[in-house]
């Protein structure tokens, strides 16, 4: 029952740290106070095991369990992360990062010792709702971005990233977290989805990770009198920017893919103003890489098309695509096995993706989400479900930790 205890314990610690009195979603951007708050909170809980915790220069964090006999070989790492979306629900990520510690304590209750290291992980900024590159601690740390590129990007308030690195007391020039000791990655993370729900389960392992991307739609215009400017002498970026948003939903529907424009910058921003400039983020996905190809592809060049009509100008720009992840179909079967869990894909992109294309053997475990919805302060998961994933997570790192 210790587990269970701490579990709800380390839940309702986390309960306040970044959430919105108005709307209960949560902003725990990285580098920030909130984000800071949440990195002292896992080296504590961590102390309070006898783990002790490496913090690299970004803030990735690891912590180690290597008793007296472990061996000295390749370890098995588990976690998740701890930031999220704007305005975003409480699960996604640190249900990972609190299952993660439950299942070092379940596994001790047990009388488990690992043959092999067994860590709880952190990553930084994997939602990218700050600096727009999901998943950019896993990418630095496997080597998939570098550091001098990363350090340029600016946040929406012009801040480059590596300023605000210094500003929450990190010091990038001491590196990054190294991965060369994990043999294995296990990812816990709440569905982002009703799979499980209409499977009857609570307990579910990943098959794969659609291909997906972001890409920055920029259409000129020219800006002018909202009032004097007849609507046939108009260069409207709007107006293009819309119907873009139209066939995006429709080339999605079409295909059977995801496609949303979920954010959209104007100048000059005027209530009275013709706009100069539209600024749209493109999130996209698809079951294939071609796939999702021909979906931006098809976007793009009905955007084209009507930016001629409406004397505007289109700029695309992929900032962030990545491409499909299969986890190891051998991994996930002899852990599905386990616990009779079925294995199903997922549309949301995870570190666990990052660390698997690193050439990791990865695996995920998903907890049920009984509405589906996720990225909303509307996310959630059942208690008693949580406490299944404990079980089975801890099941799971017995499995692999102590072969």
């Amino acid at each position: 029952m210790a587990a269970t205890h701490d579990f709800e314990q380390m839940w309702r610690d986390l309960a306040p740290v970044g959430r919105s009195a108005t709307s209960g979603g949560y902003h725990r951007q990285p580098w920030t106070s909130a984000e800071t708050e949440l990195r002292h909170w896992f080296m504590e809980e961590c102390a309070a095991r006898g783990l002790a915790v490496e913090t690299d220069g970004i803030g990735n964090q690891v912590a180690w369990w290597e008793p007296a006999g472990t061996s000295g070989g390749s370890g098995v790492l588990t976690g998740s992360h701890l930031d999220s979306v704007l305005d975003g629900g409480a699960y996604d990520g640190p249900l990972g990062v609190v299952s993660a510690l439950a299942a070092v304590d379940r596994l001790r209750e047990r009388g488990f010792e690992p043959v092999r290291p067994l860590g709880i992980g952190v990553f930084v900024e994997e939602e990218g709702s700050r600096f727009g590159r999901a998943c950019l601690g896993s990418r630095l740390a496997t080597g998939a971005t570098t550091w001098d590129a990363a350090r340029e990007l600016r946040d929406r308030d012009g801040v480059f990233l590596a300023d605000a690195v210094e500003a929450a007391g990190l010091d990038p020039s001491a590196g990054l977290l190294s991965l060369d000791r994990v043999g294995t990655f296990v990812e816990l993370h709440v569905e982002q989805g009703r799979d499980l729900v209409d499977r009857e389960v609570a307990v579910g392992l990943a098959s794969e990770i659609w291909p997906h991307g972001r890409w920055r739609f920029d259409f000129a215009g020219e800006a002018n009198h909202a009032g004097t400017t007849r609507m046939e002498d108009r260069r409207d970026p709007m107006l293009t920017y819309a119907m873009t948003a139209l066939a995006a939903n429709k080339q999605a529907r079409l295909s059977g893919q995801r496609a949303t424009f979920g954010r959209i910058a104007v100048e000059p921003n005027g209530t009275n103003a013709v706009p100069s400039l539209v600024t749209a983020w493109l999130d996209a996905r698809a079951s294939s890489d071609d796939a999702l190809a021909e979906l931006v592809a098809a976007i793009e060049r009905q955007a084209d098309d009507r930016a001629g009509r409406d004397g505007t100008a289109l700029t695309v720009t992929a900032e962030s695509v990545s491409g499909s992840v299969a986890f190891d179909p051998d991994l996930a079967a002899r852990l599905a096995a386990l616990g009779d869990w079925p294995v199903i894909p997922t549309q949301a992109g995870h570190d666990a993706g990052i660390l698997s294309d690193a050439g990791i053997p990865t695996a995920m475990v998903f907890v049920r989400n009984p509405t589906g919805v996720s990225h909303s302060p509307d996310e959630h998961a059942e208690t008693a479900d949580c406490l299944a994933g404990v079980d089975a997570l801890a099941d799971v790192l017995a499995e692999l930790a102590g072969a």
